[in-house]
């Protein structure tokens, strides 16, 4: 564990450049952070270093669901998050743990962190996220108010999704900037507010989400 107590977390990323920012993010919460280069060595290394959790990038690898299966052995008992691309839902239905889908905010991936860590195992890949009358499903990408499903834009779905893994904690504009745009987006607060009016008019009266005057929102569990 670190010092702070936030907890080792193994890194597996080929692109340097986003290995480099998810260790930021991460450190800057309070994590100590091992960074892979190699997908094929990360079993190696999670035997090495002893993890608390492990993200493992399942974008490129020959053979996802057997590096997913060695690293699991190799991590056992820290949890796995597997990132995938797009649809790998489908493609993949033999991954049995925590997930995320690229593209995704560096935020939205400290929230998934923090959520495998209080889980302490690993859970189903078809989890479903619920607070309140609204559903999300992180790996269809489905959302839905009841029994009513609810057609939201990528960047709705990833803020929604961000907010819903944090639930009862404050954001600031800046925050979730940071959890739902790609880096370079160049996206202003002004371009959260409209879209959280967005999510609150399709959520209907089960919007969940709630305005901070002057910090910022929070979604109420």
């Amino acid at each position: 564990m670190s010092a702070e107590g936030g907890g080792l977390v193994l890194v597996v990323e080929h692109e340097t450049a986003v290995a480099e920012m998810q260790r930021r993010y991460l450190v800057r919460e309070g994590y100590d952070v091992v960074v892979e280069t190699d997908p094929g060595a990360a079993a190696t290394m999670a035997a090495e270093t002893r993890p608390d959790v492990v993200v493992l990038d399942l974008s490129t690898a020959a053979l996802p669901i057997d590096l997913y299966r060695r690293v699991v052995d190799a991590a056992r008992p820290a949890p796995v998050i597997a990132v995938t691309p797009p649809g790998d839902a489908v493609l993949m239905p033999g991954l049995g743990e925590h997930r995320v889908t690229r593209p995704f905010g560096p935020r939205l991936l400290v929230g998934v962190v923090a959520e495998a860590l209080r889980q302490g195992e690993p859970v189903p890949a078809s989890g479903l996220l619920n607070v309140g009358a609204v559903t999300l499903d992180p790996d269809g990408r489905g959302a839905a108010v009841g029994e009513h499903q609810v057609a939201l834009t990528v960047t709705e779905f990833d803020l929604l999704e961000f907010l819903m893994r944090n639930p009862g904690r404050v954001f600031t504009r800046e925050q979730l900037l940071e959890a739902a745009w790609a880096p370079g987006a160049g996206a202003g607060s002004r371009t959260v507010d409209v879209h959280i009016a967005q999510l609150r008019a399709k959520l209907g009266a089960g919007s969940p989400i709630r305005t901070v005057r002057g910090v910022g929102y929070v979604l109420d569990a």
